[in-house]
């Protein structure tokens, strides 16, 4: 696949910078979202990379990249995900969904296998601020190869509160 974003010094995934993200209030008010499923095992994606890349390609060739995309993972099962990438319009033949309300976010740093404890310390954080967490996002900010090549593996976990 050709690169898809060419000011990134990866040619892939644009640097990830987490001060806008970390312990804040966001709203996705106006922003629209492909969404697909991917297929897990006890949680641990299975066919992630190749959806991603017929995804990216579908963006790309509808001319609907984002500069600085959002992508959010949906952990429904042990056995299946959803995952939702941000777009700049509806793209032909794909689903598309707009995801309504407030949520929290708090960016996290490190192996993935400290998930567990991410989503202990997000609940904390949600109920520090008065609220109940609905449902958890999260935005894995880069691919393997650019969290390699930054020396930072971001993730990004939002809790929906309204």
């Amino acid at each position: 696949m050709e690169k898809l974003y060419e000011n990134s010094e990866t040619g892939c995934c644009p640097r990830f910078d987490p001060a806008p993200w970390n312990e804040k209030e966001v709203s996705f008010e106006g922003k629209l979202f492909l969404k697909d499923k991917v297929k897990a095992f006890m949680h641990i994606p299975l066919n992630f990379g190749g959806i991603m890349v017929k995804n990216m390609e579908a963006i790309k060739n509808a001319d609907a990249l984002v500069e600085k995309p959002l992508m959010l993972y949906d952990s429904k099962s042990a056995f299946g995900a959803d995952i939702f990438i941000e777009v700049t319009k509806e793209i032909s033949g794909r689903e598309t969904v707009k995801m309504p309300g407030k949520f929290l976010s708090k960016v996290f740093e490190g192996n993935f296998k400290d998930s567990g404890k991410w989503i202990k310390e997000m609940q904390s954080f949600v109920k520090s601020k008065g609220k109940i967490p609905e449902k958890m996002y999260f935005f894995y900010t880069t691919c393997p190869k650019c969290a390699e090549h930054y020396g930072k593996n971001y993730t990004v976990i939002f809790a929906k509160i309204e």
